[in-house]
């Protein structure tokens, strides 16, 4: 047997909470364009990291560099 209506209704509450807590961190996380350039940026010089050992593979992370800095650099306007 429960705790009644009452501890049923401060579950639901509570899950409620749980939830639109976590919808805006996930709304936050979207939201931080900054730290989404960087982690973008990050990889891309991981992918050019490796690829440095094979110079086609390096020529083509090089472009791929490029337009994602054209396009975040268009975004901006």
């Amino acid at each position: 047997m429960t705790g009644g209506p009452h501890e049923d209704l401060h579950r639901e509450i509570e899950r409620t909470r749980q939830d639109l807590g976590d919808t805006v961190a996930a709304l936050a996380a979207k939201a931080d364009l900054k730290a989404r350039a960087k982690a973008g940026l990050a990889a891309t010089g991981t992918r050019i990291g490796t690829a440095a050992k094979r110079p086609r593979t390096l020529a083509a992370a090089a472009g791929v560099a490029a337009a994602g800095t054209a396009v975040w650099l268009l975004r901006r306007r």
